[in-house]
């Protein structure tokens, strides 16, 4: 659907697209997003878009939201969250179900539920389970809402790094080793599964990476030097998802590339590097968002490195079926390869986030961003596609 196809009265002009902002959410990755969607309010042209701000607590409760982007800044080292910006503490948003009807009702106890409108477009800007993860997106499906971003699937896949990686691998996209311990595994022999992993690192060598499966934004991941620091890894890893993702250290620079829907199809920004951060001991959460480690953009690669890392992340996005989108993440080695790490369906979109300064540097302001992916989702219908 367009922004011309919006249903109208004929005794009424024309409504700008009404477009939901939903953040915060119930994964650890809760503060960022409220970072993300302050910066995204802060952006999106308020000529061209009604705007309907929505945060979702760490316990779950959708709550009405001031519209009020400065306060949604990381103070004091400390990220911002939804119960803060909440306008009540039991007051709660109700989306439709029905696909014939698209207004949210807000409702509180002991009042009558008060309507806020239809909504046009979803904008959720969610990092991590519950929200980036295709749960959102099924909801939104249900409604008949169009949404920025990925579908179900896309989303799941993007989430989940284990299954990222076999659809990767399925498609001809390289990526390094790696070893999976799923929790009924843990649960049945917790020695064999250790076992496992110190195995792995018998073939491959330390350090290793000891990552949630389903997290993002760096959380719960701990770089192991040997093995008197696994358990404590682990024990991390585990706090954030029972499923657990070990992999292998590979030497060589991370480079960075962002994907983007156009009208014609995907296309990839210029690439970006990030260097080890110097106080840090990898590109951790504290240095993506508390000390603001600056990445190279563009990176200083040769053309035709820079045309190759573009055409892969284009073909990551392909191959994962997204839509949106794509931050796409690879470790040039050191004879010359290009190996995928991951990809992210919802990056970091924060304006100091590496995928908005690659498309700045692209020749795409942060403000045109927002509106090309919210034009994009208004374009595409909900269901199969």
């Amino acid at each position: 659907m367009s922004t011309e196809n919006l249903p109208q009265s004929p005794e009424q002009p024309p409504r700008k697209p009404r477009v939901a902002v939903v953040f915060g959410g119930r994964s650890s990755e809760h503060g960022i997003s409220v970072v993300t969607a302050g910066a995204v309010l802060k952006a999106i042209d308020r000529t061209k878009y009604d705007v309907l701000p929505i945060g979702i607590t760490q316990d779950g409760r959708w709550a009405l939201t001031a519209d009020e982007p400065e306060r949604m800044a990381i103070v004091d080292r400390r990220p911002p969250s939804v119960d803060a910006l909440a306008e009540s503490d039991e007051g709660g948003v109700i989306l439709p179900v029905d696909p014939a009807n698209r207004e949210v009702v807000y409702s509180e106890p002991g009042s009558v539920p008060k309507a806020l409108g239809e909504v046009d477009v979803v904008f959720p800007v969610l990092h991590g389970p519950y929200g980036e993860d295709g749960t959102l997106q099924g909801l939104l499906e249900l409604s008949g809402v169009p949404y920025v971003g990925s579908g179900v699937l896309s989303s799941a896949v993007g989430q989940d790094k284990e299954y990222m990686k076999r659809v990767f691998t399925s498609f001809g996209l390289g990526v390094g080793p790696y070893v999976v311990v799923r929790p009924r595994e843990w649960e049945r022999d917790e020695t064999a599964a250790r076992k496992r992993i110190v195995d792995f690192a018998g073939e491959h060598g330390w350090p290793l990476f000891v990552k949630p499966a389903r997290a993002g934004s760096s959380i719960g991941i701990t770089k192991v030097d040997d093995l008197s620091g696994l358990d404590e890894a682990i024990a991390e890893a585990q706090r954030h998802d029972p499923k657990i993702l070990v992999e292998a250290a590979l030497r060589g620079r991370e480079i960075e590339c962002g994907v983007l829907e156009f009208e014609d199809g995907p296309r990839a920004s210029a690439p970006a590097e990030i260097p080890t951060p110097e106080a840090h001991a990898y590109y951790d959460f504290e240095a993506k968002y508390i000390d603001s480690t600056p990445g190279i953009v563009p990176a200083p690669l040769t053309p035709e490195e820079t045309a190759e890392v573009q055409r892969l992340a284009v073909e990551a996005f392909e191959a994962a079926s997204c839509e949106g989108l794509v931050r796409a993440d690879f470790f040039l080695t050191e004879d010359g390869e290009f190996v995928i790490n991951e990809i992210n369906t919802m990056p970091g979109f924060t304006p100091i986030s590496m995928y908005p300064q690659m498309w700045q540097a692209s020749g795409v302001s942060y403000p045109e961003l927002v509106d090309r992916l919210v034009q994009a989702a208004l374009r595409r219908s909900t269901g199969l596609r």
